[in-house]
């Protein structure tokens, strides 16, 4: 393993200017984090049954004191806010557990028993979760748990606090907003093996923690690595002024789609004047679009959502918390807070669209775009985990698309080939290599990383660019303020020196790929179908779902695998009939008889459709190369 490079110079002059522009002696934050702590979890540590660590905020113990050089002064600070752990009370009734994981899990107590709010990532952790709360709260059972949105950190644990039985038996309802199973599933299966390689690289899944390594992802420290489930929802809310009232809870429901999530909704509690904000108002400037890759989201609809948030309930609230981090206590001081949170995505938006009709391009907008100065100076409005660099070109995308308007741009070499002409243009990969050293000795790193990344791709075994550039990546993680950028600079650096890690963690679990839709399914294997290999072939299957009264005609011609519900002319040339549950079965690919007949398959017509189909499907790579060429 190659020893971490010194902090240069220029990242510690970096550090000391930021430490000198830093509101660095308001600590109310600090207090926050502290404020109704009634125990920690010691140790911060949870395991699987046989064994394996599955999260370990213990080891983050280094975050304390001053920030190192190798640290951005205000990304340890957030580090040391967000890996403060426990059992808080919110209010009276209304308790979180911080710390067990990227998320947090809500209980709200009713009058016999518990609502759970978004139950982590990791079945093992939302149940160490709930067994720290019951150890001080008393074994209250659960009538209802809530997804508050369509991310995995806010349902995958949910088997971990209650079970399928009980939900088929009617003691526990799971709410969650309209469309969340759609968005739930898709994200996690279509372009899941892509999302899951890259998500490695953000939250810096195999960088040791330390001063030089993971301190944490702005948002939350890391993410935990157990089993990920998912109970499907008994009850959906589509509108906005939605009731519900759980065990003696009252909630009021505002809708908010296409924020931060796809499927996302707010809960106030009237009876404590309290704001659950779900993922729309955290401590951080969040994604627009995230770096491991997802939709681009509508700031300037999330802006209007958290208007209509001050709208509704500001009068009366006196707290808002949310699925990560800290509460803000006071009607003054949750106002401004979500005031504040608002006009961060309506100026990041605004203020793109006005630079880019000058004709400017995403990525100028990105270097020349200044927050005014109350959102500079507030703590819960920097860039920890989105940033304004890669926010406004997510914008700028949204509205443009890739293509910035200069006809230069508009048929460019791919990487490797660009690659090796700037190299021959540049004099070859040692000059290239020579001149660098000159820059990154001067510390400029970003123009280093571009011109050597070329060198590494012209060149992927140059060993003196691929050290180079490694050093480089290094420095850039020093000098970030943003968790998931430093992430993703130290886990390039950590490939060039020690190979390709690959994916530490996956999502598309059992339980998600149980929850496939038909036509998601069929949309799921019609994306792997291998294009130039299929294009002579043509077969049709009909999937019929006895227990549904449903019938889908797959077709296959021309590389393309298309379906239709619609009444089909003539016969397939196989018909699978089949329970709506036998669905996972065609998702792993079987053909085996037994296997199918097992699952309740009845396969009529040419048995050997189904293999030949299965036979042109490519699987994602999950261990595909980021920083070098494939």
């Amino acid at each position: 393993m190659t020893k971490p490079r010194e902090v240069s110079a220029a990242v510690r002059e970096l550090h000391r200017a930021a430490l000198a522009d830093l509101p660095m002696d308001d600590t109310a934050d600090f207090d926050a984090t502290s404020r109704g702590l009634i125990a920690e979890l010691s140790p911060d540590v949870v395991r699987s049954a046989s064994g394996d660590v599955l999260w370990d905020n213990d080891s983050y113990g280094f975050l304390t004191g001053e920030a190192p050089d190798s640290v951005h002064p205000s990304l340890w600070r957030q580090s040391q806010l967000v890996a403060r752990q426990g059992l808080f009370e919110v209010v009276e009734g209304i308790y979180q557990v911080r710390g067990l994981d990227l998320s947090n899990i809500t209980f709200v107590e009713g009058d016999t028993g518990l609502l759970v709010i978004d139950p982590l990532i990791s079945s093992e952790t939302a149940a160490a979760a709930l067994a720290l709360y019951r150890e001080h709260r008393g074994d209250r059972p659960i009538h209802a748990v809530i997804y508050t949105h369509s991310h995995v950190d806010h349902f995958g644990g949910v088997k971990g606090v209650v079970s399928q039985d009980d939900v088929d038996a009617g003691r526990v309802r799971i709410i969650a907003p309209e469309g969340f199973t759609e968005h739930a599933v898709s994200e996690n299966v279509y372009a899941g093996t892509a999302m899951a390689r890259r998500a490695g690289y953000m939250y810096g899944a195999a960088l040791a923690r330390g001063p030089r390594g993971q301190v944490g992802a702005g948002l939350g420290q890391t993410t935990s690595t157990g089993t990920v489930t998912l109970i499907a929802p008994t009850d959906f809310v589509s509108t906005t002024g939605h009731e519900e009232t759980v065990d003696g809870i009252r909630m009021t429901f505002q809708m908010a789609p296409d924020t931060e999530a796809p499927a996302e909704m707010l809960i106030y509690f009237p009876d404590r004047k309290a704001l659950c904000a779900a993922e729309d108002a955290t401590h951080n400037l969040h994604n627009l679009l995230t770096l491991r890759g997802a939709l681009v989201r509508d700031p300037h609809g999330w802006s209007r959502y958290l208007t209509e948030t001050i709208d509704l309930f500001g009068a009366d609230l006196e707290v808002v918390f949310a699925s990560h981090h800290w509460p803000t206590w006071g009607n003054d001081q949750a106002v401004g807070f979500l005031t504040l949170q608002r006009d961060l995505y309506a100026y990041l938006h605004d203020q793109t669209l006005r630079m880019l009709n000058q004709g400017l391009t995403g990525a100028e907008i990105g270097e020349q775009l200044q927050l005014p100065p109350a959102l500079e100076n507030a703590w819960h409005a920097r860039g920890y985990y989105g940033s304004v660099s890669h926010n406004v070109k997510a914008i700028y995308q949204r509205y443009m698309g890739w293509f910035n308007g200069n006809p230069a741009e508009l048929w460019r070499h791919p990487p490797v080939e660009a690659a090796k002409r700037y190299v021959e243009f540049m004099g070859g990969t040692d000059a290239v290599v020579a001149k660098a050293k000159v820059s990154f000795d001067q510390g400029d790193f970003r123009w280093v990383a571009e011109v050597v990344n070329h060198v590494v791709f012209a060149e992927p075994d140059h060993a003196a660019a691929r050290a180079l550039l490694a050093d480089t990546y290094e420095q850039l993680g020093y000098g970030s303020e943003n968790g998931t950028w430093r992430n993703f600079y130290l886990s390039g650096a950590t490939e060039l020196r020690e190979g390709n890690f690959g994916t530490p963690a996956q999502t598309a679990a059992l339980d998600i790929i149980a929850n496939l839709s038909p036509s998601m399914l069929f949309d799921a294997l019609a994306i792997q179908i291998n294009g130039p290999r299929a294009w002579d072939e043509k077969l049709t299957i009909d999937v019929a779902f006895d227990d549904l009264d449903e019938r889908y005609r797959l077709s296959l011609s021309n590389g393309v695998l298309s379906y239709s519900s619609a009444p089909q002319r003539g016969a397939a040339d196989a018909t699978l009939t089949m329970p709506r549950a036998a669905l996972p079965v065609l998702a792993q690919q079987a053909t085996d008889p037994g296997q199918l007949a097992a699952a309740g398959v009845k396969v009529t017509g040419d048995s050997t459709v189904l293999g030949r189909l299965f036979g042109l499907l490519d699987a994602g790579d999950p261990n595909f190369s980021i920083v070098t060429p494939d």
